[in-house]
């Protein structure tokens, strides 16, 4: 299942941010950027080639933009009216998009949806094409965006026709990246003896990957926490999946082991729960080495100890100097 999806956002007061933003994403790999302080749409990777074949797509684009940031800008001051807010930091955003099944070629569905100061706002129904209200206070806007049928007709079309096509588009052009498989780094990290150990693979492509932890080749279902899969700056992602081993016996980590399976992938990744390989920024203190400066420091004492009592049975008492030590140990509504 590939995706197109176009994320727009408004603010106000919000310190060294431009007033509006607009990314577009395709499977989550970021295709071009505009913002109203350069007031330029920036393409990335393959859409290069993409504006180099057809120039006028980069002006269609950028025009929509500043279309859009005008919109966004009224709107954020009618919804600051609505909620008698005079000032602040407020957000007015959007995300619409579609879904395409490359493998059936079939059109799966679009989606449009706004929020406003990270709430959700409104939501279109495609199959009912009218607007609906997830909040009290977009009511009116839903009446006002369900009575204009022009719009509705025009998002009828772009979301089940024209995003279609686009997506299509940017596929063909970018298949190289797109239809890439690369495997992660998995690491088990570890914050201290007593704490769970996280099994993390990072820089896997596509996201269609699952990590998870097995005890004798069975996969685990309690004991764990699954952690989400997240994008990393480079187009590639992440996740990890926590393991609870405060009641795993020692002899018993043997038995555990952390999978990593990606799509299109017939080999799994493996990695032992092994204490030698685990990674911590916080390391514990070697019970070995606890026991050796215990000793040591008892005989220290003893030995401090026998030499008081001899200067103290051959008539002087000198007290030994005190040596201290210290160790110290991150595009739509009203």
């Amino acid at each position: 299942m590939l995706h197109l999806q176009v994320f727009h956002t408004g603010s106000t007061e919000v310190p060294n941010f431009p007033e509006f933003v607009a990314v577009g994403l395709v499977d989550g790999v970021q295709i071009g950027h505009y913002d109203s302080n350069t007031k330029r749409l920036v393409p990335k990777h393959w859409m290069n080639k993409v504006i180099a074949d057809d120039p006028g797509h980069l002006e269609w684009h950028t025009v929509r933009c500043m279309d859009a940031h005008q919109f966004f800008k009224a709107e954020l001051q009618t919804l600051k009216q609505r909620f008698n807010q005079t000032g602040g930091v407020h957000t007015f955003q959007s995300m619409f998009g579609c879904e395409w099944d490359d493998e059936t070629g079939d059109y799966v569905n679009g989606f449009n949806q706004y929020g406003y100061d990270g709430e959700d706002w409104l939501v279109l129904d495609l199959k009912t094409l009218t607007w609906i209200a997830l909040t009290p206070q977009a009511v009116i806007t839903k009446q006002n965006l369900n009575n204009d049928k022009a719009e509705l007709a025009n998002w009828k079309y772009f979301l089940s026709q024209g995003c279609f096509d686009l997506l299509k588009k940017y596929v063909h052009y970018g298949k190289s990246t797109l239809q890439r498989t690369v495997l992660p780094s998995v690491s088990l990290l570890q914050k201290s003896p007593s704490s769970p150990v996280s099994c993390h693979a990072t820089g896997f492509y596509p996201d269609k990957g699952m990590l998870f932890w097995t005890r004798d080749g069975e996969e685990l279902q309690d004991l764990v926490d699954q952690g989400e899969i997240l994008p990393n700056h480079d187009g590639t992602f992440q996740t990890s999946v926590q393991l609870d081993v405060s009641s795993v016996k020692p002899e018993d980590w043997g038995k555990y082991e952390c999978v990593f399976q990606l799509s299109g992938v017939k080999e799994d990744m493996v990695t032992k729960l092994d204490p030698a390989v685990i990674k911590t920024n916080n390391p514990g203190i070697n019970t070995a080495l606890v026991i050796g400066v215990v000793g040591l420091l008892l005989l220290l004492v003893i030995c401090i100890a026998g030499v008081f009592i001899w200067r103290r049975n051959n008539n002087g008492f000198r007290p030994a100097n005190t040596l201290e030590t210290s160790s110290a140990k991150a595009a739509s509504p009203t």
